[in-house]
């Protein structure tokens, strides 16, 4: 079957916006291709700095012929519905309809429409020019000339060409007939800007992508970055030296070149006494440059390598120079920044905080400053951590974020407190806290173990999360402007990671009472509302963690459901011997007798409007089924009682496990509801004693079977 080529090449396309565009060209063509009945075997998008490009194989060369059916009024209905289904069917009379006969709900007219499938190539030039002109760039606008007329095309960067052909592999392919905005569709391009301009007559995805890379462009994304990355580490290595990576630098740079050639450069070996991490930035950020480091010591050397768009005729000298000129300047004015800031201790910062707004509602950034200090010296005795140490760390902690290269590098925020907190003499664990504080970011990201860092850490995430509860700022849907899940996240990690003993619900209680008033000014800080909504989101994030874990995230509300659980520690080890147990024959088997005992009860406590939640009377168990049961329940209710009491969630699964015989057998040979009244009502009570059993370690009925 035949396939599709098109190239869409214009000036500069943003390296930020490529990987999308590719894909929403894609997406937008294979819908409307699909939405037309024309279904394709296979398609991909590539983007280049000047051009995007799609190819769609296995096309049907036409659209298949339609027959549909449609039913009309009633014969003898009124005039203006069979007028009506007329125009709609495009029948001239009702004599072109069919009559379809129907005993009881009377004869009706059907009309057969017989559509013809159209060429594909006439679909595709149809479809095409409306995709250009709605195509969802997130910034364009109107260029040129054309930029005045009526109607003007509004593109990310003047649209040059396109190139748009249909065809077999084994013929000439069709040009597409279209135009956009004067822009003729044909089968021409170009290569390379200035090392290949001249234009190229193509035919189909094969030899364009043979032409194109002759003409010193790299079509395929990954090919480029494959080649950067091999080439640079090569050139590193051949020096001596080690590519420090950066993926996300690669893919920006991959976008900004067609025809990538690796070059090395160099800068003076003075600007190495300020950090690695601002000389990395400095490079990264002004020159899209990667730094080297030395294998032995694993510090940054004086070299970067850069990639250029051009095989340059003096070996790429003067675009080394180029570069070496614009970074010198650059990381001249990060040393002066550095050694700016390190001429004003971190706390003689602090008082500007009081004129910066955190929040209209919470104050401003010195509040929440005294706020986090004094929540983290409440959790530092409960996390091992030193009191003054901690209240040090968590006073400095945002000190950073006023000095200048900060305010140069957002990104190297809390880094460079803990080098300006060792600079001015500072402890290790608290200027260690201002760069762990902000940790965990993310699901990849490094967890915090020095306790110091612990505690300022979890209460810069903790006073976060009150603070927005109680403005009833929390998230929703995908919504998030204050990345309170990513908190939450963090406050699970490290409590569970760091295997710490925390209630929630109180470091909630005394979040609050840090708030501006205490927390009295806002009505959703009422401090039990408050709590128990919060401890349920965080419950939602642990299910949230567990899933991306690959664990059972039901088991996170067949704990909670117990109430009371604020240890997220506690919960997190209950979750984990519970799965456990589940896998196991005796775990599966008890928990399909629990389901069907909940059920059971559920059923007969609705029909009798009434619960079976008193003790079962011994006096009345008349088979041996009902006494072994009784008997297993109250052994397992010690023994699991005494295990969980223990925290040792693994022994109470054992305890469970001894109810499994008991409560087969039970069902396997007792008549629940049994004739007689009484005893109907004592097996009600007694299954709710395995119910009330089973719920010393959780609650079954929120397990998924």
């Amino acid at each position: 079957m035949p396939d599709l080529l098109l190239e869409l090449f214009s000036e500069e396309i943003p390296a930020r916006m490529q990987a999308k565009a590719a894909e929403d060209l894609r997406r937008m063509v294979t819908d409307k291709l699909v939405a037309e009945g024309l279904v394709y075997e296979g398609a991909k998008a590539f983007a280049t700095p000047r051009r995007l490009t799609l190819t769609v194989h296995g096309i049907p060369a036409r659209q298949s012929d339609l027959k549909e059916e449609r039913k009309g009024p009633r014969v003898g209905g009124p005039e203006a519905a069979v007028q009506g289904f007329l125009k709609a069917t495009g029948l001239k009379s009702l004599d072109e309809a069919k009559i379809q006969r129907d005993p009881k709900k009377g004869d009706f007219y059907v009309a057969l429409i017989e559509k013809p499938g159209r060429a594909t190539l006439d679909v595709l030039a149809d479809m095409l020019p409306v995709i250009i002109r709605t195509f969802p760039w997130p910034k364009s606008m109107r260029w040129g000339e054309r930029s005045a007329r009526s109607g003007a095309l509004s593109w990310v960067r003047p649209l040059h060409s396109i190139v748009a052909t249909f065809g077999l592999e084994t013929e000439a392919p069709d040009v597409v007939k279209f135009a956009v905005d004067g822009i003729e569709a044909g089968q021409t391009t170009s290569g390379h800007r200035f090392m290949a301009p001249a234009a190229i007559s193509v035919r189909r995805f094969e030899d364009y992508e043979a032409k194109l890379l002759d003409a010193k462009v790299v079509l395929d994304p990954q090919r480029r970055k494959d080649a950067i990355l091999t080439d640079a580490r090569q050139l590193a290595f051949a020096q001596g030296f080690e590519l420090v990576e950066d993926h996300v630098l690669l893919d920006e740079v991959s976008g900004l070149v067609e025809w990538p050639v690796v070059l090395m450069g160099s800068f003076d070996p003075e600007f190495l006494s300020i950090p690695g991490e601002v000389i990395r930035a400095t490079i990264r950020n002004n020159q899209k440059c990667f730094v080297v480091s030395d294998p032995k010591t694993g510090k940054l050397t004086n070299k970067f390598i850069l990639t250029a768009n051009i095989e340059a005729s003096d070996g790429g000298k003067a675009i080394v120079a180029g570069n070496e000129r614009v970074i010198r300047a650059r990381l001249s004015d990060a040393k002066f920044f550095y050694e700016s800031d390190l001429k004003t201790k971190l706390e003689s910062r602090l008082p500007k905080f009081e004129n910066i707004v955190f929040h209209e509602k919470l104050g401003t950034q010195g509040e929440r400053i005294k706020r986090i200090e004094r929540l983290a010296a409440e959790i530092a005795s409960l996390v091992g951590a030193d009191v003054e140490k901690t209240k040090r760390a968590a006073h400095l902690a945002k000190a950073d974020l006023l000095t200048e290269v900060v305010g140069e590098f957002p990104e190297l925020q809390g880094l460079m407190g803990k080098y300006y907190a060792l600079a001015q003499g500072e402890d290790a664990s608290v200027a260690a806290a201002s760069e762990e504080h902000y940790k965990p970011q993310g699901p990849a990201d490094r967890v915090p173990t020095d306790p110091v860092s612990v505690a300022v850490a979890l209460a810069d995430k903790l006073d976060t999360l009150v603070g927005f509860w109680a403005i009833d700022e929390k998230p929703t849907g995908s919504k998030d402007p204050f990345a309170l899940r990513r908190a939450a996240l963090g406050v699970i990690r490290l409590i569970a990671e760091n295997a710490l003993r925390l209630s929630i619900l109180e470091a909630a209680k005394s979040a609050v009472l840090g708030l501006p008033e205490g927390g009295a000014k806002y009505p959703a800080a009422d401090s039990q509302k408050l709590s128990t909504d919060l401890l349920a989101f965080f419950a939602d994030r642990l299910k949230v963690q567990l899933r991306e874990q690959g664990a059972r995230y039901d088991l996170v509300d067949a704990v909670f459901a117990l109430g009371g659980q604020d240890d997220l520690l506690m919960v997190v080890r209950r979750v984990e011997a519970l799965g456990k147990f589940l896998d196991t024959d005796n775990g599966k088997n008890l928990l399909a007798g629990a389901k069907r005992a909940a059920n059971i009860l559920r059923i007969e406590e609705k029909k009798d409007g009434r619960a079976y939640d008193g003790a079962p009377d011994a006096a009345l168990y008349s088979l041996d089924e009902e006494k072994t049961l009784a008997k297993a329940i109250g052994q397992v209710k010690t023994e699991a009682g005494a295990a969980v009491a223990k925290e040792d969630f693994a022994a109470a699964m054992s305890a469970m496990a001894k109810l499994r015989p008991a409560v087969d057998a039970f069902f396997d040979k007792v008549k629940v509801n049994d004739d007689d009244a009484k005893v109907r009502e004592n097996r009600l009570k007694l299954l709710n004693e395995i119910r009330a059993a089973t719920r010393a370690v959780a609650d079954f009925s929120k397990i998924q079977d």
